[in-house]
């Protein structure tokens, strides 16, 4: 019986002797893989945060998103709402994912959907009353967190990881 394995066994034995097949070479795992160090550093580091914001009942990225729908309404003069699209690009995060992460603050009345009256389709979130609050009772165990990290790695290295980090999410 012929099966797909010796055809191809066939072929790979047929290639001409000047063409050598071209191996991948196994890539030295973690020490130069990019996408691992820079998972496992943001594991690490999120569980720091997660840690200290728990404190105040959120996530980091629950807490990334009402920081970023803040900063939202700061730059627009204090009741700005964002559409759905414009927070999934502030984030960097697939619109499915965003929803799950909103789900428990829209619950927690901290961030409010506002469907436009000329698209009800189109969604808009704002921070509330109570996501202010939250927010800036969040902002003290971030601060906490952060000066922890800073502690550990010290604040010019931090400084520095910081602006690569975001050159990064600029360039690729």
């Amino acid at each position: 019986m012929h099966t797909y394995a010796d055809s191809l066994v066939d072929i790979l034995v047929d290639l001409p002797s000047s063409e050598p097949l071209q191996q991948a070479e196994p890539a030295p795992f973690p020490e130069h893989d990019d996408c691992f160090a820079v998972r496992q550093a943001a594991r690490h580091l999120s569980q720091l945060y997660e840690r200290h914001l728990s404190a105040a009942g959120l996530t980091p990225t629950q807490f990334s998103i009402l920081g970023a729908l803040g900063a939202a309404a700061v730059g627009q003069g204090g009741e700005a709402s964002v559409t759905m699209a414009q927070l999934s690009r502030t984030m960097v995060m697939e619109r499915t994912t965003l929803v799950r992460a909103l789900r428990p603050l829209l619950r927690g009345a901290l961030v409010e959907d506002r469907a436009q009256a000329s698209d009800c389709r189109r969604r808009r979130l704002a921070l509330t009353q109570a996501g202010r609050a939250r927010l800036t009772e969040a902002n003290v165990h971030w601060r906490a967190a952060q000066d922890e990290f800073e502690r550990r790695f010290g604040p010019r290295r931090a400084a520095w990881l910081r602006r690569e980090l975001l050159r990064i999410t600029r360039a690729v």
